[in-house]
C-alpha cells in the first residue's frame, strides 16, 4: 500500500479533475495523485457519447470564458479525447485507474482515502466525480430475466433490432438517431417537446421524425416492464403495452449523495454545498465538475473549476507557515 502523504489527490478523471491536477502542477504544487475508478480518464465521454458525437466548449449555448492555462475547443468525442491525453503526457500527474474511492476521513490536518485494501493520505482532496458514474434509472422494478436487454449505453446494441429509447436530452436523441440506420427505433418522452436537447439535435431529430425514421412517442410515460417471449414488454400509461427488443434508457444521472455525505460532504438541494472555492465544509476537501452545476455537462465549466481551487490550494498552502517547502517545487 501507498504509506507517504501526498500533497493532492482527485478524485476522478474527467475534464475538471484532470484541469485541478494540471493547473495546481502548473502553479508548482508537487505529488499529485489522481483516483479513477475505470480503466481510463474521461469515463462518461468514453462510456455514454456515440461515436464522432459533436463536444462544444459553449454546451447548451452557454458561453464560457476559460480562465485557466487549458485552451479546449470544439471538437469530437474521439479528439476530445486525444486532447486530454496530450495534457495529462505533458504534465507529471500520476493516473491511477482501477481505482474506487469508497469514503474520504480526515484525520488531524490529513486526509484518509479509503480505497480497496486500505487508504491513500493527502493534505488536500478534491471530488470530481460525475453524476453519469451513477446514471439514473426508472422507479419501477425491472425484471432479472430482461436485464440484458436494457441498457444505458449503446454497447450491447446490434443490428435490426426494435429499440425504444427512453428520455428527451442530447443523449436520448442522439442515440435514437444513431441507431436508426440500421434499427427500428422509437424514442418516448413524458414531454410533448424536446425542448432540454440543444437547438442542432432539435434539428436533427425534427428531421429524422419527419423521414419516418424514427417513430415519437412524446408526452407518453412508461410505468413498467415485463418479460413476454424473450422480449421487454413496455406498459405505457397513454398507449397499449408494446413488444420491443431493447429498451434504452438515457435519462440522466445521479448525484453520489450518499458517497458524498458518507465523506462529510454537506448535500442539499441534490447538490454538494460550498463556498466561493469550492471549498466544502471541511477545510481542504474541494468539489467541482458537473456535481456543483445546475445542468451539469460543461467541459469548460469544470476546466475553470480546476483552475480556482488550484489557485486556492496554493493560497491555503503560502498561508501555512513552514509548510510551503513540502508541497512546492523548490
Amino acid at each position: 500500500m501507498d504509506n507517504k502523504i501526498h500533497n493532492l489527490i482527485i478524485v476522478g478523471a474527467g475534464p475538471a479533475g484532470i484541469a485541478t491536477a494540471v493547473e495546481s502542477y502548473i502553479l508548482g504544487i508537487r505529488d499529485i495523485v489522481i483516483l479513477e475508478k475505470d480503466e481510463n480518464h474521461n469515463a462518461t465521454i468514453r462510456k455514454y457519447y456515440k461515436d464522432k458525437k459533436r463536444v462544444d466548449k459553449d454546451w447548451k449555448g452557454q458561453k464560457v470564458e476559460l480562465d485557466g492555462n487549458i485552451y479546449f475547443m470544439d471538437g469530437t468525442k474521439e479528439s476530445t479525447l486525444d486532447f486530454f491525453d496530450e495534457v495529462i503526457d505533458h504534465h507529471s500527474v500520476e493516473l491511477r485507474t482501477h481505482t474506487e474511492v469508497q469514503k474520504i476521513v480526515k484525520n488531524g490536518e490529513i486526509f484518509e482515502v479509503q480505497i480497496p485494501g486500505g487508504s491513500v493520505r493527502s493534505r488536500f482532496v478534491v471530488v470530481t466525480i460525475g453524476r453519469m458514474g451513477k446514471p439514473n434509472k426508472p422507479d419501477y422494478k425491472i425484471p432479472a430475466s430482461i436485464k440484458k436487454r436494457v441498457n444505458f449505453t449503446l454497447d450491447d446494441c446490434g443490428e435490426g433490432e426494435k429499440i425504444l429509447v427512453v428520455g428527451g436530452g442530447d443523449s436520448a436523441i442522439e442515440y435514437a438517431i444513431d441507431l436508426a440506420p440500421k434499427n427500428d427505433v422509437t424514442i418516448c418522452y413524458r414531454r410533448e417537446t424536446f425542448r432540454r436537447a440543444n437547438p442542432t439535435n432539435q434539428r436533427e431529430i425534427a428531421n429524422t421524425i419527419m423521414h419516418d425514421e424514427v417513430r415519437p412517442y412524446l408526452g407518453v410515460n412508461i410505468n413498467g416492464l415485463e418479460e413476454e417471449d424473450g422480449k421487454v414488454k413496455v406498459l405505457f400509461d397513454e398507449r397499449e403495452p408494446e413488444l420491443f427488443d431493447r429498451v434504452i434508457y438515457a435519462i440522466g444521472g445521479t448525484t453520489p449523495s450518499a458517497f458524498l455525505q458518507g465523506s462529510g460532504i454537506r448535500v442539499e438541494e441534490g447538490k454538494p454545498v460550498h463556498d466561493e472555492n469550492y471549498m466544502t465544509d471541511v477545510p481542504g476537501l474541494y468539489v467541482a465538475g458537473d456535481i456543483t452545476q445546475e445542468s451539469g455537462g460543461s467541459i469548460a465549466l469544470g476546466l475553470n473549476h480546476g483552475y480556482h481551487i488550484a489557485k486556492h490550494i496554493l493560497s491555503q498552502i503560502e498561508n501555512c507557515e513552514g509548510s510551503s517547502a513540502h508541497l512546492l517545487e523548490e
